[in-house]
């Protein structure tokens, strides 16, 4: 089973999986489509404000936020799930997301957090859905001294799709075991 989906005029049929015995969700991934990546950077370049740096979290929206700061010269950074060895006095949120089965942690370092002080930040991701790895991201860029002037997604999915605060190219509905968009 497969939904199509038109992501600002691009198509693509995204297959349909399992989350739980009655929830199935589209399974967006955009590693290894560079024309998904290019269009979407694009897209959503055209719809934010002005901003200084992009701040996304690991992994899924690692090519939207570098292909965003290719586009636009703007410098981005990635909060990581597990501290480095090269990363000092990290600041760390955790999150649980509906795609992944434990609780992650968002970090960033220091020098991480130094960059993006006092910037207006664009956080960015592939899918927003609970928003839970949003609000991560979120509480990292407040607590290093950002401030958030946007945040971006490719797609909203669920009731994420409603929510004012987010800037998006399209919805992403919830479907059934069955295939048929839940009502």
């Amino acid at each position: 089973m497969t939904y199509e989906i038109d992501i600002a005029g691009l198509k693509r049929d995204l297959p349909l999986c399992p989350v739980t015995d009655d929830l199935y969700i589209g399974a967006f991934v955009m590693f290894g489509d560079v024309e998904l990546t290019q269009h979407a950077a694009a897209e959503l370049l055209k719809r934010a404000p002005e901003f200084d740096y992009i701040v996304a979290p690991e992994a899924k929206a690692i090519p939207l936020a570098y292909e965003m700061s290719r586009q636009s010269s703007v410098p981005y950074l990635i909060a990581r799930k597990k501290a480095k060895a090269y990363m000092t006095g990290v600041f760390e949120v955790r999150v649980k997301s509906i795609t992944t089965a434990d609780v992650q942690t968002l970090i960033i370092d220091t020098a991480d957090a130094e960059k993006i002080r006092g910037k207006r930040i664009a956080v960015v991701d592939d899918v927003i859905s609970t928003g839970e790895s949003l609000r991560a991201t979120e509480e990292l860029v407040r607590q290093a001294g950002g401030n958030i002037v946007c945040k971006m997604a490719v797609l909203a999915e669920g009731d994420a799709a409603e929510r004012p605060d987010l800037i998006v190219l399209a919805p992403l509905p919830l479907f059934n075991p069955d295939g048929t968009i839940k009502g």
